[in-house]
């Protein structure tokens, strides 16, 4: 057992599965033991974790020509030795068949509840307060179209949109960001005519200043992963960033006359 502890290539197989387990099955146990509640991992999270350990290990065996040819020779001796004819042919057969399953697993479909009724969108409330200051939402504009720098608000909030909010919403505004699917409900995607180009930019500052949490009961559909931006982002930023959506995707926001004509 020590002489397969001692080998460069059980030491990485070895470090390779544990790793597996702790990002798979430990790393839910470590936030509550500071307090905090364990988000989910999603397996494309779980891929570049692995894929760093793998790196980290390669880097770590090949460090010296010994260390290296000695990592080879279980893999050499299982391509060319004689002995290990009937063993590769086990390999050839069942690696084929094991990633045809896996590929099955995840393409198949599947049987799901349907989702649940619910409004297009929640009421907004009329006032909210933001860092200690009521902000009235009803007749309210993006002040930042009223002081003639639409170009410098779009770069500004450009930078903060692509700071916060990629790795969820995307690159493309399309709501397909890295860790998009990780989340129920998935992030908006705001080249949807039924998202932005429905709602008032007032709305918009609502649901990026409170997040998920900060939904009434009534928009419990929509009480995503989304954080409470205002404890990160000043009311100028917020603006900024809804400037930078609408002008990206060339929706135009609701009006409060539109509103009131359709009342």
């Amino acid at each position: 057992m020590r002489e397969y502890l001692r080998h460069p290539f059980w030491q990485a197989l070895l470090l390779l599965v544990l790793a597996y387990a702790l990002f798979e099955f430990g790393i839910a146990y470590l936030p509550p033991l500071f307090g905090f509640e364990s988000a989910p991992v999603p397996d494309s999270v779980l891929l570049q974790y692995m894929a760093t350990v793998l790196v980290g290990l390669l880097i770590y065996v090949s460090d010296s020509e010994a260390r290296w040819r000695e990592f080879k020779q279980p893999l050499q001796a299982l391509v060319v030795d004689p002995d290990k004819r009937t063993l590769r042919l086990v390999l050839l057969v069942t690696v084929p068949l094991l990633v045809g399953f896996i590929t099955y697993e995840q393409v198949r479909p599947t049987v799901s509840p349907p989702p649940s009724l619910r409004s297009i969108h929640p009421s907004n409330p009329g006032r909210i307060d933001f860092r200690g200051r009521a902000i009235t939402l009803a007749g309210l504009e993006n002040p930042l179209r009223a002081d003639g720098s639409i170009a410098e608000d779009y770069q500004r909030g450009k930078q903060i949109y692509y700071q916060n909010c990629v790795p969820c919403h995307g690159d493309g505004l399309d709501g397909r960001g890295h860790y998009a699917h990780g989340f129920n409900p998935a992030p908006l995607d705001f080249t949807d005519n039924g998202t932005i180009a429905q709602l008032t930019e007032s709305f918009v500052f609502w649901r990026v200043a409170k997040g998920g949490p900060g939904l009434p009961r009534e928009g419990t559909p929509w009480n995503s992963a989304m954080p409470a931006w205002e404890e990160f982002l000043t009311e100028e930023e917020i603006w900024a960033v809804i400037i930078f959506l609408y002008e990206q995707t060339g929706w135009a926001p609701r009006t409060w006359e539109e509103l009131a004509a359709n009342e």
